[in-house]
């Protein structure tokens, strides 16, 4: 067999060591296919073997083209059109394109050159991502938006009528059916308040910018006062038990974010459960931490949904609000160092179990 060429048909050389740390290659979330001078790939990532289906021992040390053969969307050969090597001598990059794979898979491809002082290709590098999981993402801002537009119709529409109702009659109401049509404009604005502060949440999840503004807090104290809320709020004691065993470890965590928690977590027990709703704190055994859990007593959640309830939009029925609550919920856990799962309380029902870790947080 002849000595391999490269992709400007000239000889390729004996191959030299790789332009990249792999290890560091393999971190990134995108595919990652770098290309010498020569064409031949000396980076080829973890998520680019995920993404290709190509194992890296079968695409190092070979021509570019020959490992993953492009089509684009009108049918051409897209690296011929691409020409990277013996194209304009002033590009830099290319933007983000769709073409298909060998077997007809779409894929997301970003193009970047480095060149030598002479403004010859002395690397090519190639971000690859899933089209379909682009296309997945765009499918959930769309159910974001759609989801939003239909939560905020309701109370803003509430509002419109009675704020309109009394500038207009204001002088045909008694002060009784005044205050009645005030409160319910008061507790629509609080509603669009969450809704807002939940986007506010997903959003910050999703970047990886939630601030967290750690202090010592009391698990035990920080479940009583929700229970306190609920009651105060007009559901009856008897509905709630606090169980604290034993001692818990010095724990750091954002006040407001674990009472977002348990919030959330009693709420949702509160509103699809049924009997009592129980919390339990105690230590975590094995780590140094603690362990929550938010216990009902009603149908609890099958077993094929467990892997889904943390999902955005997932909602046991489509009157249960947004599908945001439990999403939120474990971005909050995670944010502290824990986990959060559900699983069938020991009466039945359902059971969030949550973890913390203890410690005091490094403020280096």
């Amino acid at each position: 067999m002849g000595a391999e060429r490269s992709m400007t048909g000239t000889p390729v050389p004996s191959p030299r060591p790789a332009l990249a740390d792999p290890a560091a290659a393999d971190e990134l979330p995108d595919g990652l296919l770098v290309a010498d001078e020569h064409g031949r790939i000396v980076v080829f990532n973890r998520m680019a073997e995920k993404i290709t289906g190509m194992a890296r021992g079968q695409a190092l040390g070979r021509q570019a083209p020959v490992v993953l053969p492009l089509t684009g969307t009108d049918g051409s050969d897209w690296w011929k059109t691409l020409d990277p090597y013996r194209g304009l001598n002033t590009r830099t990059r290319h933007p983000e394109q769709t073409v298909q794979l060998a077997d007809g898979r779409e894929v997301l491809v970003t193009a970047v050159y480095r060149r030598d002082s002479h403004r010859r290709v002395e690397r090519l590098s190639l971000g690859l991502r899933d089209a379909g999981q682009r296309a997945r993402l765009e499918r959930q801002r769309a159910d974001l938006v759609s989801t939003v537009a239909h939560e905020l119709r309701s109370p803003l529409t509430s509002v419109k009528g009675f704020t309109a109702t009394l500038l207009a009659k204001w002088h045909r109401f008694n002060d009784d059916q005044k205050l009645v049509m005030l409160e319910t404009v008061n507790a629509d604005a609080d509603r669009v308040t969450r809704l807002i502060t939940e986007l506010l949440d997903v959003s910050r999840i999703e970047a990886g910018r939630l601030e967290m503004h750690r202090q010592v807090v009391d698990l035990s104290a920080a479940a009583r006062k929700i229970i306190a809320g609920r009651v105060a709020a007009g559901d009856a004691a008897t509905r709630f038990r606090l169980d604290v065993r034993g001692g818990l470890p010095e724990l750091w965590l954002d006040p407001d974010k674990i009472s977002q928690i348990l919030g959330n977590l009693v709420e949702n027990a509160v509103r699809h459960g049924a009997g009592t709703v129980t919390i339990v704190v105690e230590p975590d055994t094995g780590k140094e931490g603690a362990v929550v859990s938010v216990r009902d007593e009603g149908e609890g959640i099958p077993p094929e949904a467990a892997q889904r309830v943390f999902r955005q939009f997932w909602r046991r029925d489509r009157r249960a609000g947004t599908g945001l609550g439990l999403y939120i919920v474990k971005g909050l856990v995670e944010a502290h160092g824990g986990t959060i799962g559900v699983q069938r309380a020991p009466g039945g029902g359902a059971e969030f179990r949550f973890t913390v870790p203890a410690g005091a947080p490094d403020f280096a």
